[in-house]
């Protein structure tokens, strides 16, 4: 098993819990410290770069009151802003964990912990560190160029009209419905409304519905009370709640069953929730944004999708367009992320030659900006000279879409050795997932650099 890299340090003042982390942390993570004395935690974290602490809430004896661990998040927070906390308490108290969130913990677990839940919980988190690193150096990059509205490149009409549609919105607690097509950049323009509302300061809660179940949605969303069900072993808070105050951007809202979206229509109408095992309803205060790239008003007409939900949730529509309809922002959209993955692999110097640039902007992008920047991310990787060319990405000649490509090299009627078949396997993969290198490495069960490999050994 391949470990993830990510730095974790573990704060706490028993020994047998930084024993049992250790053991338990250093088989999926590159590097595991631990520390009984949160003072030295300062020190720790000057010392070397540290991506997640977990951190323990109290440190006296007798302490339950986890005053403790506030101060030592917010001391964290200040030496170290881009490092994520998760807090951990043997005495769950679910109003302490909605205040540590929105003082900038990104998560909170009750000891004694399951493993598994753990581990996942530090896997989100290292991922989202890693995100926020790739992003910190494109906001440095954006900073240096005219054709940036937040997170968002581009000059061309279509998205103009985007950033004029936030800027008249943001302002407004009026619910927005985000429509677009996979990797068109929903979540960024949730996020730009958030950052230019009143609610700015306040929590952003992202909640993709595509990977919640059923059996999970009021729980996840609504929160629950101890012993609401079987693995519920304490107070919970719901995503509602995480986020009164703020933002919550239900993603892929138009994956949601018609009974689920009864019970979301409730919350919505009533402005309250009430948490799983309990009778008591809860105010909620949120500013609504919902994102899909789902056909909502087709599935109206064919009964998949409450009219009445879309008519809550759609007060303002934000259409974001396909790359294919903003040509003309292709040329910058590829020099920000060639900028980006020079610094990121140690080839600042490289460069797009016109006619790769040419055939960048004839390709029709069916995965939009999110298949741009992994195709960069890939040629920078690959490429053996100071220029990109055409062959260092993987689109067809001319724009032709992948569904129309004839791969050359393909395997031959007659030709059944495990080399053949394995590249024409890559190639359905690369094919089928538009390109994107991390889906069509987990459809193949191999790494995004074993995927790399087979790439470059295939010439694809």
């Amino acid at each position: 098993m391949s470990k993830i890299p990510c730095n974790i340090l573990v704060v706490d003042d028993e020994e047998d819990i930084l024993t049992a982390g250790r053991l338990l942390l250093k088989q999926h993570f590159t590097a595991v410290q631990t520390t009984s004395d949160p003072y030295q935690v300062p020190a720790l974290l000057q010392e070397r770069a540290v991506d997640v602490v977990l951190l323990d809430m109290n440190y006296s004896t007798g302490a339950t009151s986890s005053k403790e661990g506030l101060h030592w998040l917010k001391q964290i927070r200040q030496i170290s802003p881009a490092t994520s906390v998760i807090l951990m308490t043997a005495y769950g108290d679910i109003e302490l964990a909605v205040r540590a969130l929105k003082e900038g913990a990104t998560d909170f677990v009750l000891k004694p912990w399951q493993n598994e839940k753990l581990v996942a919980i530090l896997k989100s988190a290292c991922q989202k560190r890693s995100g926020e690193e790739v992003r910190t150096a494109e906001t440095a990059v954006q900073q240096n160029t005219a054709y940036h509205y937040g997170e968002f490149i581009g000059v061309s009409p279509a998205m103009q009209r985007v950033y004029q549609t936030i800027e008249k919105v943001a302002g407004t607690d009026a619910n927005v419905l985000i429509l677009g097509e996979n990797g068109t950049g929903k979540e960024v323009a949730a996020r730009a409304l958030h950052q230019k509302s009143k609610r700015a300061k306040e929590a952003f809660e992202k909640v993709d519905l595509g990977a919640v179940s059923a059996t999970l949605f009021e729980s996840e969303l609504f929160g629950h009370a101890k012993g609401a069900f079987t693995d519920a072993k304490e107070d919970r808070a719901g995503r509602f709640e995480a986020a009164t105050g703020g933002t919550l951007f239900l993603d892929e809202i138009g994956n949601l069953s018609l009974a689920l979206q009864a019970k979301l229509l409730t919350v919505l109408q009533s402005r309250q929730v009430i948490r799983l095992g309990t009778n008591k309803p809860r105010p909620i205060n949120i500013r609504l944004v919902c994102a899909t790239n789902m056909p909502l008003y087709e599935m109206v007409r064919e009964g998949g999708f409450r009219q009445d939900l879309l008519y809550r949730i759609n007060t303002v529509e934000i259409h974001l367009p396909p790359l294919r309809e903003r040509r003309e922002d292709i040329k910058l959209l590829a020099e920000h992320f060639l900028e980006v993955y020079g610094r990121k692999y140690d080839r600042p110097h490289l460069r797009l030659n016109p006619g790769t640039l040419r055939l960048l902007s004839e390709y029709h992008w069916p995965g939009n900006i999110r298949e741009l920047d992994h195709a960069l991310e890939r040629a920078v990787i690959l490429c053996d000279g100071a220029e990109l060319q055409a062959e260092d990405f993987y689109f067809a000649p001319g724009g032709a879409s992948p569904e129309q490509r004839q791969p050359s090299g393909g395997i031959a009627d007659n030709d059944y050795t495990l080399e053949a078949l394995e590249k024409m396997m890559v190639q359905k993969a690369l094919v089928k997932h538009g390109g994107n290198i991390t889906h069509a490495a987990k459809e193949l069960g191999i790494t995004r650099t074993a995927l790399y490999r087979r790439i470059e050994k295939h010439g694809l």
